[in-house]
Order: C-alpha cells, then structure tokens, then sequence
C-alpha cells in the first residue's frame, strides 16, 4: 500500500481530523507526527494535504425545528412496573422513557432532523459535559432524555447544534 493510501487510512481512523482537514484547520505536520504511519513526516504532510484537497468542503446549516423541553420523565413500562409503555417518548435498548414523576427531562426537536442531526447533538452535548440517558431519532423527531437538572443546559446546547449542521459528513 503506498504511504498515500496508508496516511488516509489512518486518517479516516480519526473523524474529527478528516472534519478538521475537511474545514482547512490542520496543522499538517502536527496531524503528521499524531498518526501511526511509517515514512518520513514531511511525506505524510504532503500526503494529507493532498488528501484534504479532495475531500469536499466543511459546510453547516441551520435545521429548521422546533425545540421544547418536557419535565417529568422517566422509566414507564413492564420494566418500571408500569402499565403504560404506549406512553414512551423514546425506547432504547429495552428501556422506555415516557412521562410520569421521572427525575429526567427530555428534550423534543420535532422537524428537520436526521442521524446527522442526532450525532452532533450528542458531541456538543458531550462538550458541554452532559450525559444522555437516551437518544434517538426518527420520523421527523429526535429525542434526548438528561437529568433534571441538566435540562436547561441541554436545551440550550441541543438549539446551538441544530443551528450548524454539516450538510455532509
């Protein structure tokens, strides 16, 4: 395999450096010395530089959703002993998540919302240091369950990350 194809692979190892080199905000010699390739640094450099000029450009976009907060929620359902799991917001993994005397909350963005969406929602939660119970999305809705008491911190991060999408990934 040529060092090329060797540099993209171990790129491609790491998605926040081919976001990063997509976006034109690589140190490429940095990037070079940070991944496992065999050759010399200036050549790997070279090669992801090359590399970034074929990638297509970073964009973003601002979904068009609307956000709410829903507080109240917890575990519903056989599980929780519960009768009611047709009350669910989200079920993930065998636990539902749906409205009661919970000590979570959900946050609710109903619209243009995809997986792309749902992922970096998660990694701005994971920014701001906030841990979902559950996530998930789905026709035209996505949902995320948190602590009570990270509820007003969630929606605010859960708006931000709706407001700059990539349009690819």
């Amino acid at each position: 395999m040529s060092l090329a194809a060797t540099t993209r692979r171990a790129a491609e190892e790491h998605p926040f450096l081919v976001t990063a080199l997509r976006a034109g905000v690589v140190n490429y010699t940095g990037a070079a010395r940070f991944l496992e390739v065999d050759g010399e640094t200036d050549a790997i450099a070279t090669a992801l530089r090359r590399y970034a000029e074929e990638l297509p450009a970073y964009e973003c976009e601002s979904r068009d959703v609307r956000v709410r907060m829903e507080s109240g929620v917890g575990p519903v359902g056989a599980a929780a002993g519960d009768t009611g799991a047709d009350d669910a917001l989200v079920s993930v993994g065998g636990t539902a998540f749906g409205p009661g005397a919970g000590d979570r909350t959900a946050i609710v963005a109903a619209g243009a919302v995809d997986a792309t969406a749902l992922a970096e929602t998660l990694q701005r939660l994971s920014i701001e240091d906030i841990e979902p119970a559950a996530a998930a999305v789905g026709a035209a809705s996505m949902i995320v369950v948190v602590d009570r008491l990270e509820g007003a911190n969630a929606l605010r991060a859960v708006e931000g990350s709706l407001e700059r999408v990539p349009t690819e990934r």
